[in-house]
């Protein structure tokens, strides 16, 4: 494969080029190859490191992978991507929010008007739990893209992370208006509302979830817990049992061990329920 550019082995161009063709084909493996012969022959050119660093992370070496964006943002500190891909490594991959706040800052710093940067800074965090700032700058994303969902998802979820209850609600329903059948929205609004005992409101997000997503263990569920609360013993089973059939294991465990059904556990329903369940999917109710 190489014997071509042996012959001229001060080539960098032929290498970094091969490195490249390599990587469009999905050989990763003789791309890395191609990439560090390009690095032996100029050791300050950015965009070998850069690709490199691109294929290290498509393989799961993260660390390797900042490494070698670390060398391209050394070589070009000027340069926006090293640094936001560091970012997401640090934000994705790793779950080290100060590192990752740190990279995008410093993207942010190069491209000031930059959606991403600006969004996934957001993102940094809320997952490190500063909470204000997380809002700062998803509201930055806001006014850079105002008809994005994910923006106003993830400030909600911030807001709602940081029990500011309304204003979560608020802004689930601004992303609503972006993506009216959405899943995630309408579960994390019934969660709320669950949370502040406005029961017959988060049945009714719950089954606007289930538009979308029809046989959902988890809004199944939620409702069940939702129906309970207002004893309505019925529907409660109803939806109890549609979760079991769904994942028995874990939703027969759920109804032993949760509070929620205490009051259940001595009625001849319930308890036909959990034993007719144990014997069908061979489950233990002990």
């Amino acid at each position: 494969m190489f014997r071509t550019l042996e012959c001229r082995p001060d080539s960098y161009q032929g290498w970094y080029q091969q490195g490249n063709d390599l990587r469009e084909k999905g050989d990763y493996q003789e791309a890395l190859v191609s990439y560090s012969k390009a690095i032996e022959y100029h050791p300050h050119d950015y965009w070998a490191w850069y690709r490199k660093a691109g294929i290290l992370e498509d393989l799961g070496r993260y660390r390797e992978a900042i490494e070698h964006y670390v060398q391209a943002a050394t070589i070009k500190p000027e340069n926006y991507w090293a640094w936001y891909a560091q970012g997401c490594i640090y934000l994705d991959e790793l779950a080290q929010y100060e590192n990752a706040i740190g990279c995008f800052t410093n993207a942010l710093g190069r491209k000031p008007e930059d959606y991403w940067a600006t969004y996934r800074l957001g993102e940094a965090y809320r997952k490190h739990k500063e909470y204000d700032r997380a809002i700062a700058y998803f509201d930055r994303a806001i006014k850079l893209r105002p008809g994005d969902y994910w923006a106003y998802y993830r400030k909600a979820e911030t807001l709602q992370q940081w029990e500011k209850w309304d204003e979560a609600l608020a802004n689930y329903d601004l992303a609503l208006t972006i993506k009216p059948q959405d899943y995630w929205t309408h579960y994390q609004k019934g969660i709320i509302l669950e949370n502040l005992g406005n029961f017959s409101a988060a049945i009714n997000c719950y089954q606007q979830g289930e538009v979308t997503t029809p046989d959902s263990d988890t809004l199944f569920y939620r409702q069940a817990c939702c129906y309970a609360r207002q004893n309505q013993v019925n529907l409660a089973i109803i939806y109890l049992e549609k979760a079991i059939d769904l994942y028995p294991r874990k939703y027969l465990d759920l109804a032993i061990s949760e509070p929620v059904w205490e009051a259940f556990r001595t009625t001849t329903g319930f308890i036909l329920l959990i034993q007719n369940k144990g014997k069908k999917y061979n489950v233990s109710s002990e």
